[in-house]
């Protein structure tokens, strides 16, 4: 018989996730797949989830995208996504002819237990004419973020394709989820340095295309599979980031801290040396990514960017007294979070609060081995919403808002600045060319941080100062 008193308890203070501070895994896959040459993304799931996906990727892009989707109806729910996703391949195939299809799966494909790898497996016995590769990966949204997505398909296309050889002086380069801008610039920082490299990915032009004559069904642009099979035997890899996809996404325990990163797997299975740093924010984070430059490439420094960073010194000197003791919070991915705060705190900004939707049960420790002045007083939270995030700010008034456009209406009510960086930025032009990283990209953000700070104190100013 049932008993009421048999019924467990919710938590007490357990409240449902309001407009989350994190995207969907297919989506962060979706920026990957973009990111490798030839390659058209597949959903395997429902048409909205590709159409969400689409949709945020035009609006911070500006670009025409296309991903794909297996469309799955109440049948398909019910009995399977076979033949949606066999439909599905073949049109793409003929429509775009693609050198890769890369595959990311969803939460209801996941859920009725879907088995890709077998519907691939008949799919190519009844078609044995089709040159086209395939690669997959597992992004359920339940597991979690954009991040952890966008790192399982770099890590399946590595896997698929890269290949153990005689060393070559060539470098692996994985910078992360970062602006189609940031990775022009690695390309040049790398060019300076004469390193040969390869880019894993490179959606620099593919998400960021010069104007067309004629549309493009495959935007031109991206690492080619030929350069993935020589990842396997390079000099090393550089990977930007610590935390990296060490949260739920797999399965994997937070208490072991696993990673699969497509870096990770060359130097577990092809012996090829890893370097992990953070993302290069910042004078201290940008020099140590120089000193690995330095070392393997056993050239100096080029004068420009000494250059780059003397200016950045003189500016960090010109207006410390606008940024000093300011209190600021910050939100969004956890790799790019660690370092965006460490900038801050070199500046002299207080971190009131550091917050992101990730689980990975790192960010505490990152955020305090990375940001010394603060380490004793920043609040970190993970799994963090942004109704938490404009809770805890409407009791403890910080100075200034640092994140994506999604934090837009927490600024708006506080009447407090936003410095829109990372992803997404919807309500801005030019979220794509955004550049963050290096000692160039560090004074664009310096420059947008101190005059957001100054447009501030002028915009509530009774008098209005026309010199500060």
């Amino acid at each position: 018989m049932f008993e009421l008193n048999s019924v467990p308890k919710a938590k007490e203070n357990y409240k449902a996730t309001q407009n989350a501070c994190k995207l969907c895994s297919p989506l962060g896959a979706s920026v990957a797949y973009k990111g490798f040459k030839g390659c058209v993304p597949l959903i395997h799931g429902s048409q909205g989830c590709a159409t969400y996906i689409r949709r945020y990727l035009i609006s911070h892009y500006k670009e025409p995208i296309d991903i794909a989707s297996s469309n799955f109806t109440e049948d398909a729910t019910i009995f399977g996504g076979d033949e949606n996703f066999k439909l599905a391949v073949l049109n793409i195939i003929n429509q775009y002819k693609p050198e890769i299809i890369g595959i990311a799966s969803t939460c209801l494909s996941e859920t009725i237990g879907d088995d890709v790898s077998l519907f691939l497996h008949h799919f190519l016995e009844k078609h044995p004419e089709i040159d086209t590769d395939f690669v997959m990966a597992s992004t359920p949204s339940y597991q979690g973020t954009h991040i952890d997505g966008f790192h399982e398909a770099v890590s399946s296309v590595v896997k698929r394709y890269a290949q153990k050889g005689l060393s070559q002086e060539h470098v692996n380069l994985f910078p992360g989820f970062v602006s189609t801008e940031d990775l022009r610039l690695l390309k040049e920082i790398m060019a300076d340095f004469s390193l040969e490299h390869i880019m894993m990915p490179d959606y620099s032009e593919s998400l960021d295309n010069p104007v067309w004559d004629t549309y493009h069904r495959i935007p031109e642009g991206g690492t080619a599979k030929e350069d993935v099979v020589k990842s396997g035997s390079a000099k090393a890899s550089i990977e930007f980031g610590t935390i990296l996809n060490k949260g739920k996404l797999s399965g994997r325990v937070k208490s072991k801290q696993l990673s699969n990163t497509g870096a990770q797997f060359l130097k577990n299975e092809m012996d090829v040396p890893l370097v992990n740093i953070p993302m290069p924010i910042g004078i201290t984070q940008t020099d140590a990514f120089f000193e690995e430059l330095k070392t393997l490439s056993g050239n100096e420094i080029p004068e420009k960017y000494t250059k780059q960073r003397g200016r950045l010194v003189d500016a960090y000197v010109d207006a410390h007294k606008y940024t000093f003791g300011k209190r600021a919070v910050v939100y969004g991915e956890e790799d790019f979070v660690v370092a965006m705060a460490a900038f801050l705190d070199e500046i002299g900004i207080e971190l009131a609060l550091v917050a992101t939707g990730g689980e990975s049960g790192m960010l505490e420790n990152e955020i305090k081995k990375y940001c010394p002045e603060n380490k004793d007083k920043v609040v970190v939270r993970e799994g963090y919403d942004f109704e938490s995030i404009r809770d805890w700010s409407l009791e403890n008034k910080p100075d200034i808002l640092i994140g994506h456009s999604k934090g837009y209406y927490i600024a708006r009510e506080l009447n407090i600045p936003i410095v829109r960086v990372g992803f997404p930025v919807h309500d801005r032009v030019g979220g794509q060319r955004i550049k963050h990283l290096g000692y160039s990209g560090t004074q664009e953000l310096f420059d947008k941080v101190v005059n957001a700070l100054i447009d501030h104190k002028q915009s509530i100013s009774p008098v209005g100062y026309k010199y500060m």
